[in-house]
Formats: C-alpha cells, structure tokens, sequence
C-alpha cells in the first residue's frame, strides 16, 4: 500500500473510532449500536490473548444486564459446556467454576479452562442466584462437534434413565465407533478410504428413533425432562455431523470447515427454538474466533467455497445480529507450536505494515472501539482488500504472512471492530515451564 493511502486509512480510522478508557461507560456505543438486536457475535483474532476474553466477558454482562440477553453460545464442545450450563443454574454437583470447567480436557485446554472463563461463570452463577425463584436463567451453550465419544456417553446415559431397553439399542449402534479406541481421526480415515464400514447409517438410525419418543420423553417430568431430551437430542445430532465430519477431513479442507460451521449455525438455531418453546425470547451472545464469526463472503474464503457462522447468521437473522470482530497489533499470547503441544506464552510479532492492524496502529490510537455499519466514512475506507491476522491455537511467527494473514473486507465482514494496540496472553488455569517462562526475546541473548 502506498505511504499516502496508508496514512489516509490511519486519518479516517482515528476520526471514526472511539478510545476504550478502561471505564464503566466504554462500551455505550457498541450497546447502542446493538440495538434490540437478538444476537451479538463476539469474535477474537486470536484463542489465547487476554483482553479479548475479557472484554468479550464485560460486554456480555452487559448483554445480560441490559439487554436481557438470555444465553452465551460458545466455540466448545456441546457435553463440556452443558456442564457449566448446570453449574451457572445451580444444578449439579460441581462445588466451584473450576471444578466445572473440568470437563475441558481436549486440546487446547486453554480456550475454556483461564482465569477470565472461570472469573465470568462464577460472576454468571452469582446473576442467575440473584434472579427470582421462577425467573429464567442465563444458560452456557457449545456449538461444536468435537466430542463424538462424549456424546456418545451423554446419550447412552440419558437413556439408561428414561428408556433403558432403547439405551442397549443405542450401545449397540454406537459400538460400530468402538474398534478405534476413542482416536476420532483413525476411524475417520479408515471409513473415508473404505478400510472399514462408515458408521453413518447407524447414527442416523439413533437420532430418527430419538426424536420419535420426543414427546413421551420430553414431556415426563415439565421444563427438567424438556431440558435433558433437549441435551440429549442435540448429542445425538452432533454424534450424526462429528461423524460425517471426521471422514470428511480427508476429502479437503472446505468440505470439513463447511460442515462444521453448519453444524454449529444449525445448533445456534436448535437453541434458539428450544428457549423460545420455553416461554424466553432468545437473545444469544456467540463467542468465538473472528474467522468464524466475520462474514465469511468478505474474505478470501468466499473464493474457495467456504461459509461460516457470521454468514449464516446474517444470512438467516439479517439485522438481528451484530458482528464484532477484535484485532491486536502486537504483545503476547497463549498458543501451541503444533497440535496437542504445551501452551505457550508467545511473543506476537508487530503487525504487516499493509494490514488492518498496522492501520490502527498507525492511528495513534491505543485501544479503540470503531464503528463500521453506521460510519459511513469508516465503511468505505475500511472496504478494501487488505490482510487481517488469524491466530488460532497454533502461533508459528516464523511463518507469519503464509501462516496467519488472509484478505478481507473489514466494513462487510463486521459491524464493528474493537482493537487493542498491545496485548498479553491468556492466563490458562494450569501453567505449565514454556507457559510461565514464556518466549526469550529475538535480541536473545545479548537482550537477557
């Protein structure tokens, strides 16, 4: 980008954000800009930096607080979170948040098991203790589909209590899974090159023979029986997507990421019909990364086929939902090397000097909340292709521009965008030597 045009995107970006001071009052105009809107999508360029869980955390309390905001829908397993759901209504046996994130034991723990998650779902137990005896709780929703063989326990146990000659139907159908030892992946292989049978018939069988006692299951004990038949529906749907899912990842990357952002839209709107059958009006908070939760069509996914949630939701829900995106120029975060690696403390390099990033930078201003959909000046100016960063929960710096920036369209992929010049990285609740010892700096070791 040329030095003019660059610092012409600094000038408008500066005119048309709003300093984030660190105050009570902050995030007024995003609330405004909110609405009556019935969902808030709360993104984050990264799954390990702190002042994105944070915020996301203080903007939510203030969904709940004032915009009756009913439920969080996060980028988590469906079983995992339904057990903080229980433990923020004052249900099960877990005595403490940390004991109900204790479910969260796939890689990367980090995402859920922090010291802001756990700060918010005590804070969220608290809100929904306050509320009176008949009032509807708040409830803690994950949207993916990672966790086949813990669904495959939630519903065999859901069924073991309420029709124990269909759970034995259901365990046999199931056991087509159980030759692979829980490894999702080899049993995807194995069915996608046809070393073995695919287990999808059977999966579907179980959900169709589960949603035809639906009435008798459902209606046993009022909203509790509601409740559980709802839980154990939406395993045995994801059980039905996780296993498409795991053969697909070896036919190609769009067909994987496709059905996947499907599968969590689909259960956003399972959801949303579920609360409203019990008398709420839903209005969901979505936390999850900004690559899920920006419009997909202003990215370069939209040129290889793919779609995401943001588009899906948009795309159902129009005006009814906002698209926040959250961006950071440098400081630190918490990610892996590789897979299933520890949990770093890494450093985050400073951002390409033709990003979005460096033009917030560039505009001098620290941390800003900046209007995309009701600026007008801001939209057109933050319209043009640029790169935008993607941390996930692999940071491999070495690799920065192939690895984790993409082309994007900032005013149609968001509503809105909140950045936050320098970061620190996420404080995962067990840390482990390279976590605490964090990354040497690249003058190392003159600069120790």
């Amino acid at each position: 980008m040329a030095i003019a045009e660059q610092n012409l995107m600094a000038k408008v970006v500066k005119q048309a954000s709003q300093p984030l001071e660190g105050n009570a009052r902050d995030y007024d105009p995003l609330l405004r800009l909110i609405g009556d809107a019935r969902f808030c999508l709360l993104g984050e360029a990264t799954h390990g930096t702190h002042e994105f869980y944070r915020e996301r955390a203080e903007i939510t309390k203030r969904l709940i607080e004032e915009k009756a905001f009913t439920s969080i829908a996060v980028e988590a397993d469906w079983p995992d979170a339904f057990r903080v759901n229980r433990y923020v209504r004052g249900l099960g046996d877990d005595v403490n948040a940390d004991e109900a994130l204790s479910g969260f034991k796939r890689f990367p723990t980090w995402m859920w098991r922090n010291t802001v998650v756990l700060e918010f779902v005590e804070w969220l137990r608290d809100y929904n203790a306050s509320l009176p005896t008949n009032g509807a709780k708040v409830g803690f929703y994950g949207l993916d589909l990672y966790s086949l063989y813990t669904s495959i326990e939630a519903v065999l146990g859901y069924l073991n209590k309420v029709d124990p000659v269909a759970a034995k139907r259901a365990l046999y159908r199931y056991s087509c899974f159980e030759h692979f030892a829980e490894d999702t992946q080899a049993y995807g292989y194995a069915a996608n090159f046809g070393l073995t049978e695919s287990c999808e018939r059977e999966v579907i069988e179980q959900l169709i023979e589960l949603r035809r006692q639906a009435a008798d299951y459902a209606s046993r004990d009022g909203r509790v029986a509601q409740d559980e038949f709802f839980l154990a529906e939406q395993n045995a749907r994801l059980i039905l997507n996780a296993e498409k899912y795991y053969r697909s990842m070896f036919r190609g990357r769009v067909e994987s990421w496709n059905l996947r952002d499907r599968h969590m839209a689909e259960t956003l709107g399972a959801l949303v019909t579920h609360l409203n059958m019990q008398g709420q009006i839903a209005k969901i908070a979505v936390w999850e990364h900004n690559s899920h939760l920006g419009d997909a069509r202003a990215t370069y996914m939209a040129d290889y086929g793919e779609l995401n949630v943001g588009q899906l939701v948009r795309e159902r829900y129009g005006s009814e939902a906002v698209l926040i995106g959250f961006t950071t120029y440098t400081g630190t975060v918490t990610a892996a090397s590789d897979w299933d690696a520890p949990a770093e403390r890494k450093r985050v390099r400073p951002a390409l000097e033709d990003s979005y990033e460096a033009s917030f930078h560039d505009a001098e201003t620290a941390n800003v909340f900046l209007p995309l959909r009701d600026d007008r000046l801001a939209s057109v100016a933050l319209r043009d292709p640029r790169l935008e960063r993607a941390i996930g929960v692999i940071y491999l710096p070495q690799t920065e521009r192939q690895s984790h920036y993409f082309q994007a369209r900032l005013s149609d992929q968001f509503d809105a965008v909140i950045h936050f010049d320098e970061t620190s990285a996420l404080q995962p609740l067990e840390r482990q030597a390279l976590w605490e010892t964090g990354e040497p700096p690249e003058t190392y070791p003159t600069g120790m």
